[in-house]
């Protein structure tokens, strides 16, 4: 199966009551994957945006970092990311992400079901 990045879906829609609007467009749908993970996406995180803190229960997020410098709160401690970090937040942890540079952040984000 080959998707062209034309037939991707793309939205742009606040994350996890963050600062403004990240771009996200999905790679691959939940049933695509069948069903042990709930997402997918490239994300694009502007100057002054962010993802916000939140929490994950029964899943793992995962982050890798293509593109840009975004500071990274790892259950509350704050980490400076670069292309080619990766994050995983566990069951009971918390993270968000913000962009507090000139440019803007283009990550890879997966959630994976426990």
């Amino acid at each position: 199966m080959v998707t062209l990045s034309e037939n991707c879906p793309y939205s742009d829609h606040q994350a996890a009551n963050g600062l403004g609007l990240v771009h996200a467009k999905t790679l691959a749908t939940e049933e695509q994957m069948y069903r042990h993970a709930r997402l997918f996406s490239q994300i694009t995180v502007n100057p002054g945006c962010s993802i916000g803190y939140h929490m994950h229960e029964h899943e793992r997020e995962f982050y890798y970092i293509l593109k840009g410098e975004a500071v990274y709160s790892d259950n509350g401690q704050e980490v400076i990311l670069h292309a080619g970090d990766v994050t995983a937040t566990g069951h009971g942890e918390s993270h968000g992400l913000e962009n507090r540079s000139q440019g803007p952040v283009e990550l890879i984000a997966m959630i994976v079901r426990e």
